[in-house]
């Protein structure tokens, strides 16, 4: 069964990337080596894997990235202090 990852990404400049997967080492990997499809990460590369979620049905990880997109930054960095691994 396939697993659905929403991450968040610290970048170098302090901004919060929020993002989608099906392999979160892989995706994260192609951020940091600046080859991922986003262009914002090549511009501000990242410093952390900030935080991530495992979801089992895509429609809730995309509806979760899409919640994240829509908070403020101090939401998001709340968030990520509440996740758990």
């Amino acid at each position: 069964m396939t697993q659905y990852f929403v991450y968040i990404i610290e970048c170098e400049n302090g901004a919060l990337y929020t993002g989608f997967t099906t392999d979160i080492e892989r995706r994260y990997a192609e951020h940091v080596a600046g080859s991922a499809k986003c262009k914002y990460t090549r511009s501000f590369p990242p410093k952390r894997l900030a935080a991530y979620w495992a979801f089992e049905d895509r429609s809730e990880a995309l509806s979760m990235e899409a919640k994240i997109k829509r908070m403020s930054v101090a939401e998001k960095k709340a968030l990520i202090g509440a996740a758990q691994y």
